[in-house]
């Protein structure tokens, strides 16, 4: 007999199809082992009368989505990011559905906290407003199982490795917080170049409460040295971020931080910043870094120009701290010299300018900040024929107000 306050006529708590189909693999999620995530996704999809469903994750690139392996799933070769109905379902984080003889082929975002892994790709004979509702909550779990067992296994990076990568490089990229972040004020996105040979370039940041902290570095160097370096530096501006001092302090625990462990001739250049999120009050350090730019309704509009203080290492003054109040949609880039220092061999470097221009062909209304990021570095690679002497990276922050 039903007692308490369900005795009449309390809510229905039976299960639906829906949770069913979600609790079952709910149910076992903390003991899935990483290599069963994808066959347990395409038994579930099979359910709903999938036939061929895909885990297609980005490369380290952010040129391919290549398929998980995994029993049950679909295989086949790598699609380009660009040119395809997943890629265009990865560029723009929007469901894509293409009908065909074969029946629906639905292409839906793996998002986590806005960073997108891949896609979910399930063709079905049709699909309606039930099936999309129920899609959309499976794509969420994926990325959500894709985010957790990562941290277990070495299957999704060997996935996402699209050729050899240096030493220094597989340290950087676990230095790196998620590419991508979306919330309702506040988005960001990076981009490291090369992506499979990076040493000295890294960022970091962190969303507390109503601040958004960001910091971008260029170690000197190459190799597993400014791999190092770049290591203590973001070690050491989490360690001081995360006990709450201030933008002056940040960069003076970094610089004693490198300077105890390196040589006196060694050095981090970097980009300290805070957002807060309520008011669009921006403030940063600059630490030999080039001046970030303000996009203001997709134009940039000027250098966020301040005091320089010495980049970290040298032993520097107490820093003076720029600040502006940013408008809602303002984005703000900030980059490593390697972006625009970099020149075709007897040419002179690509310089502000020419980036000012990528910006204002790439950068509209309806572009997303990872998209904007993504397309930004490519194009410049794509302009010095993919050469490279030096890292390039940059950081895209949209304050949404």
């Amino acid at each position: 007999m039903t007692v308490g306050r369900y005795e009449h006529g309390g809510p229905d708590r039976s299960e639906g199809f829906g949770e069913a189909l979600l609790g079952g693999l709910l149910d076992r999620a903390h003991e899935l082992p990483p290599d069963r995530v994808g066959p347990a996704v395409a038994d579930l999809l099979a359910r709903l009368g999938d036939r061929e469903s895909q885990i297609l994750l980005q490369d380290y690139g952010q040129q391919r989505l290549v398929p998980l392996p995994g029993e049950g799933l679909a295989g086949g070769e790598p699609l380009p990011v660009d040119h395809s109905d997943a890629g265009r379902c990865f560029l723009t984080s929007r469901p894509v559905e293409t009908a065909s003889a074969e029946g629906v082929r639905v292409h839906l975002p793996l998002l986590d906290g806005g960073d997108q892994a891949g896609v979910l790709a399930v063709t079905l004979d049709a699909v309606d407003d039930d099936d999309r509702r129920i899609l959309r909550r499976v794509a969420g779990l994926v990325a959500d199982l894709l985010q957790t067992k990562n941290g277990y296994t070495d299957l999704f990076f060997r996935t996402r490795r699209g050729e050899p990568m240096s030493v220094a490089a597989e340290i950087q990229w676990s230095l790196l917080p998620p590419l991508a972040m979306s919330m309702p004020r506040v988005a960001v996105a990076g981009v490291l170049e090369p992506a499979y040979d990076v040493a000295g370039d890294s960022f970091d940041y962190a969303l507390n409460g109503d601040a958004l902290h960001l910091a971008v570095i260029d170690a000197m160097g190459h190799g597993l040295d400014a791999a190092t370096m770049a290591t203590v530096a973001i070690g050491a501006y989490r360690h001081a971020r995360r006990i709450s001092v201030e933008l002056s302090e940040i960069y003076l625990f970094m610089d004693r931080a490198v300077a105890e462990q390196f040589a006196p001739d060694h050095f981090v250049t970097a980009q300290m910043m805070r957002l807060d999120t309520d008011t669009g009050r921006l403030q940063w350090v600059n630490a030999g870094h080039p001046a970030p730019m303000l996009v203001r309704e997709h134009r940039v509009v000027r250098r966020l120009d301040s005091p320089t203080t010495l980049p970290v290492g040298f032993g520097g003054d107490q820093p003076q701290i720029g600040e502006v109040t940013l408008e809602p949609g303002d984005r703000v880039l900030c980059f490593t010299d390697g972006l625009v220092e970099e020149h075709e061999s007897g040419r002179e470097q690509f310089g502000e300018d020419r980036l000012i221009d990528c910006v204002h062909r790439l950068d509209r209304a309806d572009r997303s900040v990872r998209a904007v990021a993504r397309d930004l570095s490519h194009t410049l690679v794509r302009a010095r024929d993919g050469a490279t002497t030096d890292d390039a990276t940059l950081v895209l922050v949209e304050w949404r107000g």
